[in-house]
């Protein structure tokens, strides 16, 4: 990774976040990257730390090993078809774009270019992101190439491609859920006594805590949530309260309608 060029199609939050968070995992050198938008400005941060910028982005991939495309479902098309007599095929491309699956990506860029799909989620600047694979068919070197690019910033998984509309909802939507039960339970500690700052922190920590104790454990939620909850204690009041309040079947349905809405983009027919 430390000698391939990256070029990153589309720096708002998302590739600027992937910027980011090659860039902290210090195996990417600021010289390695180019990165695109049409607002350059907003890349002012990026471009200070050494970071190329433009709008040209048949020059980035003119200049790049990796393209990775992290712009809108509506652009992506357009986009790939300007900068398509640069894609050869000892080139990577790599599309970030919800609702376009592997096969129209393959019927505008051909069978030849090594072509992967993956969904990442925000957390990737911090190098905690859960990133999702697929790809159409490349051989393993690639696959072990892009894998590795995105273990640098999180943990990574090889799904099939027909599962990438639940892994949008599950990894990628999955931060604002995290998000909004942290700020739920935030404004409960205010409830009960806190300071807004403190109970921000409580509540960051205790979540960071808890995912912690799954992903290092393996161990099943209920496993753990059982070593706190005790006969008639207050753990299993609020539990039961929660519930009893459609906490679960919320969260379940929240994520069955956005699953319905990501399948519409990616089966318009």
């Amino acid at each position: 990774m430390q000698e391939k060029r990256i070029a990153i199609i589309g720096g708002g939050n998302l590739g600027t976040a992937i910027a980011e968070g090659l860039l902290i995992s210090g195996e990417v050198k600021p010289s390695q990257l180019y990165v695109t938008r049409r607002r350059t400005e907003l890349l002012k941060g990026l471009a200070d730390g050494g970071v190329t910028i433009g709008t040209d982005n048949s020059a980035a991939v003119m200049n790049a090993d990796i393209i990775i495309m992290a712009v809108k479902p509506y652009q992506v098309i357009d986009i790939l078809k300007g900068f398509l007599p640069e894609l050869t095929k000892d080139k990577v491309l790599i599309s970030l774009v919800a609702g376009v699956d592997l096969k129209e990506l393959t019927s505008v860029v051909g069978s030849e270019v090594p072509l992967f799909r993956a969904m990442p989620n925000t957390a990737i600047a911090l190098q905690e992101s859960m990133t999702l694979v697929s790809t159409n068919g490349s051989g393993q070197a690639h696959k072990e190439l892009v894998m590795d690019l995105f273990n640098k910033m999180g943990k990574t998984a090889m799904i099939p491609d027909e599962l990438m509309a639940a892994a949008t909802v599950l990894a990628a939507c999955g931060i604002a859920y995290a998000l909004r039960y942290i700020r739920a339970s935030m404004q409960g500690g205010v409830e009960i006594g806190f300071g807004a700052e403190l109970a921000q922190l409580i509540t960051a920590q205790t979540v960071l805590g808890a995912a912690r104790l799954v992903v290092e454990t393996g161990n099943h939620p209920e496993k753990e949530i059982d070593k706190v909850t005790t006969p008639r204690g207050i753990t299993i009041t609020g539990l039961n309260e929660m519930e009893n309040k459609g906490f679960s079947a919320s969260v379940i349905q929240g994520l069955l309608a956005s699953y319905k809405k990501v399948e519409k983009l990616e089966n318009p027919g």
